[in-house]
């Protein structure tokens, strides 16, 4: 199952199939996600009120990698 990646995911959480917090999502760009590893309190923010950023240490969850998208992100299989 994939999901479909939106606007109003900026902010979710996104983890891996075993539950792992891998980042949350920063920007979404058609099916592709730039997620943050990392992120800042001034980014969990920004994310919160839907403003989108994205830097050098974000990495990008396309579509095809998603397994479901609901309160959170999960990704097929674990890293």
């Amino acid at each position: 199952m994939n999901g479909t990646l939106t606007g109003d995911d900026v902010g979710k959480t996104v983890v891996d199939a075993a539950g792992k917090e891998l980042g949350i999502v920063a920007k979404v760009d058609g099916n592709r996600a730039a997620v943050d590893p990392n992120p800042s309190v001034a980014e969990h923010v920004f994310a919160s009120l839907g403003i989108e950023g994205e830097d050098e240490e974000d990495y990008v969850v396309t579509e095809s990698m998603l397994e479901s998208v609901d309160d959170e992100i999960v990704l097929q299989g674990t890293l």
